[in-house]
């Protein structure tokens, strides 16, 4: 890939599900030849290339070349998350007096939205182009009581590339009954495009963290990460820290957290988290609006699944999804997610890649 004299979007045939609906791979380019590629069904991110510190580029996101595994994507590949990211204890909630029971889809919790969730549904698309950016809006109405959750939720996400190779994910939802509601989007990042991410370099701009239950439950307490491998405050190798002794690494089987992050008051994007391959040079930076980043390190990846010319095997990617924090419906001491009607939710993360 070179770099192009304009940006550009195209649209392709990607599959069709079993309802007979047609799926579309729409492909985001930039003036320095990255590409973005995003399904129609999900919301799905499905391919994200750039370049090397010697300008090859390479494909940094799982995903699969074909529609029909995206149908049983139980580790959610790059799909857009809802209505709630992350787990609710039991699937259970009580708003304004009234007790809610969510499908329980990760024994005996609720897990990313439920049995269907925004991944397993089809978006309408509208692509777009500007002098200096490409993107795509893609829009869904969530029925009333869909997952078990309450209210319709009119939902909207952008995906916009501009030309310093930084791709921008804004969110925007309104409702006609209060409602959780926590997007995120599911892309497993490899800056090295192939093998396992445990050379891999990570920061996460964060001074505590949430411990977890045995079923990835907060428990509440938030947590310093002083002297623990949770403590990624500079530049740590993930084969190094995920091999510490320590109970919240034995019980996530490696990181699967939620970090609280840092925030410098006054300003709308802060840094979470920066991700290294000292291979390749590939640099991703990840600023959000988020309180926090669910930091995920390929534990349940078996190989059972096989992607893109390889098979997605145990920390062959990692995660950072930014978001509010788990189970936070039923822990007042969290950031509210509670969506009433009149009041709109807007949030914005960007991923920006570089190479050093």
């Amino acid at each position: 890939m070179t770099p192009v004299d304009s940006v550009s979007v195209t649209q392709a045939p990607f599959g069709i599900l079993p309802d007979g609906s047609h799926v579309s791979v729409f492909t985001l380019r930039n003036r320095q030849g990255m590409q973005v590629k995003v399904l129609d069904f999900g919301a799905i991110i499905s391919e994200i290339h750039v370049p090397d510190r010697d300008g090859t580029f390479a494909d940094v996101v799982l995903g699969f070349e074909r529609i029909e595994p995206y149908l049983a994507n139980s580790a959610y590949l790059g799909a857009v998350i809802g209505r709630f990211g992350n787990r609710i204890a039991e699937g259970r909630f009580s708003l304004d007096g009234k007790d809610y029971q969510l499908a329980v889809n990760n024994a005996p919790n609720h897990l990313h939205g439920g049995t269907q969730g925004f991944h397993q549904v089809m978006w309408r698309a509208e692509p777009f182009t500007k002098e200096d950016a490409v993107g795509i809006a893609l829009t869904r109405s969530s029925p009333d009581g869909e997952d078990g959750y309450p209210g319709q939720l009119d939902v909207t996400v952008v995906y916009e590339l501009d030309n310093d190779n930084a791709l921008s994910l804004r969110y925007h939802a309104v409702t006609d009954q209060a409602t959780p509601v926590n997007l995120t989007n599911h892309s497993y990042f490899n800056l090295a495009g192939q093998g396992d991410i445990l050379g891999h370099e990570v920061t996460i701009n964060a001074d505590r963290y949430l411990p977890v239950d045995a079923g990835s439950i907060p428990t509440g307490e938030l947590a310093q990460v002083n002297g623990t491998p949770f403590d990624l405050r500079q530049s740590t190798v993930v084969g190094d820290s995920i091999t510490v002794p320590h109970e919240q690494i034995r019980i996530g089987r490696g990181y699967d957290h939620n970090f609280v992050l840092n925030q410098t008051p006054g300003q709308l994007l802060n840094l979470a988290a920066t991700v290294r391959d000292p291979v390749s040079g590939r640099v991703m930076q990840a600023y959000t609006q988020e309180p926090g980043v669910q930091f995920y390190s390929g534990n349940f990846l078996d190989g059972s699944q096989y992607g893109k010319l390889r098979a997605n095997s145990y920390r062959s990617a990692l995660c950072l999804e930014t978001q509010h924090f788990p189970d936070a419906p039923n822990q007042a001491h969290f950031p509210n997610t509670i969506l009433r009607p009149g009041q709109v939710y807007r949030t914005e993360t960007v991923y920006r890649f570089s190479a050093e």
